[in-house]
């Protein structure tokens, strides 16, 4: 073994699809190449000494915004230690303004951008000659024929524990200055009978929970009706043993067509991504982002009234001209709306994003370490934006988690981004906290703030005991309550499903 591919992923349960791309393109070089996986917050030590324990000649790590921090850790241990091993770097983190980032200056090489040819081609003249004269290598694109597909490549250990990643696609047709996507010139498609071949084989492997990584998965509805169609003749032959699919849809794209296609999946079966990100035009203009408002609310509608899909809806707040009364307002027309989840976001300044280009004429104030979150804009100030991120979290723990369901209506009224507010800043002035709190505290906090909005102590304590949260054996009654096909299904999913 000479050559290391490694990351640190978020979780044990993502298993990393771009390093397994480079590992299924090696050519004759893959033989010679192991894959090695960590997670983060593992001691730098005991990753360096198992990456040295191969006696690899190269090690190539995907870096990417969660990860670079300590990443770089890594890396600067292993030049010390063996500085004779050549660190090749690649991924989304350093594949922009790599001048100023310390893990660059520390390796050897650098491959931005598409690596699946341009990777192994540095390995061999590393290896064999001629030595690379440059430190940084632009990624060749190449056909998308000729990229061989990486999923024979999950394990066993992989397909019974962990999410499986899959693309369709690669790129997007859409601008949105936020996305790193906005770099693409259009959406790349692998052959889709080929694609769908390699999902028959995980499936026959066992693989039931699949998770597509396309930005645009409803772009080409025909494609979306054949990969819907699969998971479809599955259910149908073993409707016992179901499986799940997760996509990213475009709002405002939905035909007929593919409407009868998702009203024929089971409960807990689909999950859709939806990014609204923000329902104020002039902001839509100002990033670039293209969408009917008007068809995307009426979408989201349709599929809350019409399908068994799970609703994962995106809000972004700290954008470039909009401040706290606009994003209220589309807060308060998507809780109208009543998808499964919103998953509020806090504005990022990914790396090589056109986002920047707004930075002077809105003063925008980024986190200069990752995550990059904005701190302030000429909109909102540092003040009001830590309270929009105690808000995001905390609508996370009560309102997405699904253990609040009974209780979240009355929580929200008629003034729902107004009332959260305000539980969200009283709770933060009870709690000082908003990572690892019990759920029971919670569940007595929700209590008291329902008596000091006027409900009789009696009324609020029956309402949430109502709820998982206040349930001493909620993880029991959910798996007694959920739907037999979705015990399997992803957590959040099951506990809406129960609710």
């Amino acid at each position: 073994m000479t050559i290391l591919l490694s990351t640190l992923n978020a979780r044990y349960a993502h298993a990393s699809l771009g390093l397994r791309y480079l590992l299924a393109n090696m050519g004759e070089l893959q033989d010679q190449t192991r894959l090695q996986e960590f997670v983060i917050g593992a001691k730098t030590t005991e990753i360096v000494e198992r990456l040295l324990a191969h006696a690899p000649r190269i090690i190539g790590f995907g870096v990417y915004i969660w990860n670079v921090e300590e990443t770089t850790r890594v890396v600067a241990m292993l030049k010390r230690v063996a500085p004779d091993v050549k660190i090749v770097l690649g991924g989304p983190e350093v594949s922009f303004e790599p001048a100023e980032q310390q893990i660059v200056q520390l390796a050897d090489y650098l491959v931005t951008g598409w690596g699946d040819v341009t990777f192994p081609q540095l390995c061999a003249q590393i290896l064999h000659g001629p030595q690379p004269l440059m430190k940084v290598h632009a990624g060749v694109q190449p056909p998308m024929a000729e990229i061989k597909l990486p999923y024979a490549l999950y394990t066993d250990q992989d397909i019974a524990h962990r999410t499986l990643y899959v693309e369709a696609s690669r790129g997007c047709p859409f601008k949105c200055e936020f996305c790193l996507s906005a770099l693409d010139k259009t959406a790349w498609p692998f052959a889709l009978d080929t694609f769908l071949a390699e999902l028959e084989s995980l499936h026959a492997r066992g693989a039931r929970l699949f998770k597509f990584v396309d930005r645009t998965f409803n772009l080409n509805i025909k494609t979306s009706l054949k990969i819907m169609q699969f998971f479809l003749d599955k259910l149908a032959a073993n409707p016992d043993d179901p499986v799940y699919a997760h996509f990213e849809l475009v709002p405002d794209h939905l035909p007929d067509a593919l409407k009868e296609g998702i009203s024929k999946f089971p409960p807990g079966a689909l999950q859709f991504e939806i990014g609204i990100q923000s329902f104020n035009p002039e902001v839509q203009a100002l990033v670039s982002r293209r969408q009917d408002n008007a068809k995307a609310a009426d979408n989201i509608r349709w599929l809350m009234a019409h399908s068994h899909a799970h609703l994962h809806v995106d809000l972004i707040a700290g954008l470039p001209g909009e401040d706290i009364a606009s994003f209220a307002r589309g807060f308060d027309q998507l809780v109208a709306l009543k998808p499964h989840e919103i998953q509020f976001g806090i504005l990022k300044r990914l790396r090589g994003t056109p986002i920047i280009r707004h930075t002077e004429a809105f003063r925008m104030v980024f986190d200069p370490y990752p995550p990059y979150t904005i701190l302030a804009t000429s909109l909102i100030d540092f003040a009001d934006m830590q309270r929009l991120v105690r808000f995001a979290r905390y609508w996370d723990l009560v309102a997405n988690s699904g253990r609040f369901a009974n209780t979240l209506g009355p929580l929200l009224g008629e003034a729902p981004f107004a009332r959260f507010m305000a539980f969200s800043d009283w709770l933060y002035s009870k709690l000082d906290a908003t990572h690892r709190i019990a759920l029971d505290k919670l569940a007595a906090l929700v209590t008291q703030w329902l008596q000091l909005q006027g409900m009789p102590q009696q009324d609020a304590a029956a309402l949430v005991a109502s709820d998982h949260a206040g349930q001493a054996d909620a993880p029991k009654m959910r798996k007694q309550s959920a739907p037999a096909a979705a015990t399997s299904a992803p957590a959040r999913q099951v506990r809406h499903l129960a609710a």
